[in-house]
């Protein structure tokens, strides 16, 4: 007997069949996945890594209930490209993404109000031929939300969150648009919603006000805050039918020391009275602040607060136990705009900051939580850096040879770089070590590899080597009297380096 169904049968069949295949996703014990990236922050930032004076008790707990890593590196030492190598799983000698390389410098004028600001905003975008993160998981069955920074692509280009496997976004597109706490507007893609393309989303109440100057204060849209809510809305909607991957790339504490004048802020005004510090850098959209001391502390505090709900929230929701969550910074700290590193002790002894090769421009806190699976309360020496996320995230999704699946096979060779540690975050004996990891930065033309407790760091085609068993400062080049371990490290800089027209360094001889 022919049976012919109605629109509405089919309709409901369909709609069956896909849930039915998200349940079997959930079922196959694919983890929900919550990365949480704050932006320059350094190693001694967190009273869990020894900072005395910024009350962080929300990620001092998640250490507590989960696992500490204090030999994890980020992939660059400024944003960009360190988020490149998050998403692309390559090291930032083969990566497309390598510095900040704007795109608004040249961009025509609009205006918000009496509020100037560009017309095309962004960053270099991630080569369309190579895969991200999103893009992998996505294809696995997992919904994605992205909500902060996305610094992968300007605007309209090949690399926008709609085109690299993102679900739901809400933040900045570009990050000098996120220079400003209280900015002219912000950008959202949204499927859920209609979206086809990412947007802006004017700030109605900000632009009634002056993006520069006295009454800048006024304005009473601050980004941190509806970026987080955004957050949480996308993560109340998940029910566990399907698993969720959540990459929440929060701006604190960066740029400009501005945020609500609240009990927060004036608690660490209390404790800081005696520092009346200013700062402010206009040309890079850092506008004048007082009591900079305060304002930095507070911004950490806030942010700490905001990973606080971000596990409430999956206590909430019966989510726990199934959500491995990672904290972690971009890379080390800044100190533009009235940052004070020095006063926090915020390298935690470590040498440098952002934009330099040094420890201290890249070696950054990293905590894993994940209630029945990581250990509770271990702190762990293994040695990764940003681009072995794609194979650990891989594995524990269930993604077998992702390198083979999602190699361009139309241009060779296309490189992945990272080890999965997933090993290690389950407590298992059976972890794969790097022979070596590697950073390159074009604006202060450095090159940094790391080789057991061996650390190299080019500056200007200049190679420097330090025992890091022994100096963990950096302090003492003994280049000279290990010939050759220099040369040892000095060819695979260049086996490692890739040529790219974009970014460029000097190579050791």
């Amino acid at each position: 007997m022919n049976v012919i169904m109605s629109n509405t049968q089919l309709w409901m069949l369909a709609g069956g069949w896909m849930l039915s295949m998200a349940g079997a996703a959930a079922q196959k014990g694919q983890p929900n996945i919550i990365y949480i990236m704050c932006d320059d922050m350094g190693y001694g930032d967190l009273g869990c890594y020894g900072q005395p004076y910024i009350h962080t008790p929300h990620i001092d707990r998640m250490a507590e209930e989960g696992m500490r890593f204090t030999q994890a590196y980020a992939g660059s030492p400024v944003s960009a490209p360190s988020r490149a190598c998050f998403m692309t799983g390559q090291h930032s000698g083969h990566s497309e993404v390598r510095g900040n390389k704007e795109y608004w410098r040249d961009a025509p004028v609009v205006m918000y109000g009496q509020n100037r600001d560009y017309g095309v905003v962004g960053q270099h975008p991630y080569d369309p031929g190579h895969v991200i993160l999103p893009e992998i998981l996505k294809d696995q069955g997992y919904t994605t939300g992205m909500f902060g920074k996305w610094a992968g692509g300007y605007e309209g280009s090949v690399s926008t969150p709609e085109k690299r496997g993102i679900d739901e976004f809400y933040g900045y597109i570009c990050q000098f648009q996120a220079h400003l706490y209280y900015p002219n507007f912000l950008n959202r893609y949204s499927r859920s919603l209609g979206d086809t393309a990412t947007v802006r989303v004017v700030m109605d109440e900000n632009i009634r006000y002056p993006m520069f100057g006295r009454d800048y204060g006024k304005r009473p849209q601050y980004s941190a805050d509806l970026i987080h809510r955004e957050a949480l809305k996308w993560l109340d909607r998940q029910d566990g039918s399907r698993p969720f991957f959540g990459i929440f790339t929060y701006t604190l504490p960066h740029a400009e020391l501005v945020q609500p004048e609240d009990s927060l802020l004036e608690g660490y005004k209390r404790r800081f009275f005696r520092d009346h510090t200013w700062g402010g850098q206009e040309g890079s959209r850092y506008n004048a602040s007082e009591h900079t001391h305060a304002q930095f502390a507070a911004m950490i505090s806030r942010l700490d607060a905001y990973v606080g709900e971000v596990l409430a929230k999956l206590r909430e929701k019966g989510l726990d136990e199934n959500t491995l969550v990672i904290f972690t910074s971009d890379n080390g700290p800044h100190e533009e705009g009235g940052a004070d590193p020095s006063f926090f002790g915020r390298d935690g002894k470590l040498r440098g900051l952002k934009r330099q090769c040094y420890e201290g421009g890249i070696r950054i806190p990293f905590i894993a939580r994940w209630p029945g699976r990581v250990p509770a309360g271990t702190v762990n020496d293994h040695q990764l850096a940003f681009y072995d996320l794609m194979p650990t995230f891989c594995e524990l999704a269930g993604v077998k040879n992702y390198v083979k699946k999602y190699t361009n096979r139309k241009r060779q060779p296309d490189y992945f770089d990272g080890l999965s540690f997933a090993p290690t975050l389950l407590g298992r004996s059976d972890q794969s070590k790097h022979e070596f990891l590697y950073w390159e930065f074009e604006e202060t033309d450095q090159i940094g590899l790391r080789m057991g407790d061996w650390k190299m760091v080019v500056k200007k085609g200049q190679p420097l080597l330090y025992d890091l068993a022994t100096d963990i400062h950096e302090d003492h080049d003994v280049a000279a009297e290990h010939p050759d371990i220099v040369r040892q490290m000095v060819d695979i800089i260049r086996r490692e380096h890739t040529p790219s027209p974009y970014f460029q360094v000097t190579l050791p001889e």
